[in-house]
């Protein structure tokens, strides 16, 4: 697990000495801004669930951009063989990788927490919605970049990558659109699949068991299946 840790590390130093994460970051935080003053102003209420429906959407386009060279550049570059012939293991390596995005990604989620104390100086907002509402966009971003992250672990072409992530992300979050056209044991698997209605249940302040296991049982699909990409060298 140290080494894991180490690898982290190692992810989370490339991501700020990497100008694109510095990009990312600005242009997300003040995408974010826009979007909950604006929302703000016109729903005039004390509340951030349609500012997490919209951190929602936006992680789609986002988050693409934050793991595609995760893998896909060590193989371009070919330090991806040099890593895997070292003592450590490929569940460490994978572990690792993303853990430190994960870090990245959760320093994003914590600049947006002055959002808060905004509202709630002008007004008395549901604290424990507020709360749920950030576990739920927190654990979607988790999902996505597992996601991400098994993309990148398909190609050495960076651009490849985002785009194979683009289409996952695209189908799970627009497969609610789908519902109309389906009826029965269809219509309820493509509701479960769908990130949509969980992020919304978390928006609300509702924590249900289904809904974690979605998140957390996606997470570790991805990484497992990430690990057994690299391992059978599929990007080869």
């Amino acid at each position: 697990m140290n080494k894991a840790f180490t690898i982290a590390k190692k992810e989370l130093k490339a991501y700020f000495l990497s100008p694109i994460a510095y990009i990312v970051l600005i242009i997300t935080i003040s995408i974010f801004n826009i979007f909950f003053f604006m929302i703000i102003d016109q729903n005039k209420e004390a509340t951030l669930r349609d500012v997490f429906k919209a951190m929602e959407f936006l992680f789609i386009f986002i988050i693409p951009l934050l793991t595609m060279k995760v893998f896909s550049e060590e193989k371009f570059t070919g330090t991806m063989e040099f890593l895997m012939t070292t003592p450590t293991t490929n569940t460490a390596i994978v572990l690792g990788k993303y853990l430190g995005s994960l870090i990245f990604f959760t320093l994003i989620i914590g600049l947006t927490s002055s959002y808060y104390f905004i509202i709630e100086f002008f007004g008395q907002p549901d604290k424990l919605a507020i709360l749920t509402g950030y576990l739920g966009i927190w654990l979607e971003g988790a999902l996505f970049l597992a996601i991400g992250i098994l993309a990148s672990s398909w190609t050495k072409n960076q651009i490849i990558a985002a785009m194979s992530s683009y289409v996952i992300l695209f189908l799970l979050y627009f497969s609610i659109s789908f519902i109309k056209y389906s009826s029965g044991l269809a219509q309820n698997l493509i509701r479960y699949i769908g990130t949509w209605s969980h992020a919304e249940n978390f928006a609300v302040g509702l924590l249900t068991t289904a809904d974690l296991v979605y998140y957390l049982s996606g997470i570790f699909i991805c990484i497992a299946l990430t690990r057994l990409s690299i391992e059978n060298r599929l990007w080869r």
